[in-house]
């Protein structure tokens, strides 16, 4: 898996994976449902037309080109077991690496300015933390227990924030995340903020995060 990316300090890295540089994206979907029991399933990919990278959806303007689900049934494909994501993946070697939120975990967006003040923060509480993605569109996806989308609303009211006056998203069924590796066309990969190890297996609530996370989109707006 990924390298916590550059400027992301985090102390809670003890145990790390071992990194996987150069792995596939089969490789690293086998791994994430073997290793961590995600669900995963495949999404578009990026092709070479003219010279230029465009996703495999055929719209030019794509906002996430090789990064969004290939088919509007994308729910029914995720699994849980290495062996179909191995058999998938093998069908299509350069899909995108997609994670179905509302199942093993939700996920907490944020703009990326606001998840690195957030992280920070975290950081001084001494919050444990369970992974949090950085996507070359500028969001930070904290991962949380699954029922967040539920609690977030009265959660954020109850700190004083209207959920409509901050840029905090809780994704949960029937939403999706991409994972690292993941490239959103020429933009670049999605990358691990706080990637996962050994000791985030358990993920924190929604309730543990949300001060951090409103305080710094408040102050990112």
């Amino acid at each position: 898996m990924e390298e916590t990316i550059a400027g992301a300090q985090n102390t809670q890295l003890t145990g790390h994976i071992p990194q996987q540089r150069g792995e596939s994206l089969l490789e690293t979907a086998v791994r994430y449902a073997e290793e961590r029991h995600w669900d995963v399933f495949p999404g578009t990919w990026l092709e070479s037309v003219d010279g230029t990278q465009r996703c495999s959806c055929g719209e030019a303007a794509c906002p996430a080109p090789g990064a969004h689900p290939a088919r509007p049934d994308w729910a029914t494909l995720a699994t849980g077991s290495a062996t179909v994501a191995r058999r998938m993946w093998q069908k299509q070697p350069t899909a995108s690496i997609l994670l179905p939120t509302g199942r093993t975990f939700d996920a907490l967006s944020v703009p990326e300015s606001a998840g690195f003040l957030a992280l920070a923060r975290m950081e001084r509480m001494e919050l444990t933390l369970g992974p949090v993605t950085l996507s070359p569109d500028r969001r930070m996806h904290f991962f949380v227990l699954p029922g967040a989308s539920a609690k977030v609303p009265d959660l954020v009211r109850t700190l004083g924030w209207s959920l409509t006056s901050l840029d905090l998203v809780a994704l949960g069924e029937g939403a999706y995340v991409a994972a690292p590796p993941t490239r959103f066309g020429s933009r670049g990969a999605v990358q691990w903020a706080c990637r996962p190890t050994p000791a985030n297996r358990w993920l924190p609530d929604a309730e543990e995060l949300i001060s951090p996370l409103a305080y710094a989109c408040g102050r990112d707006r």
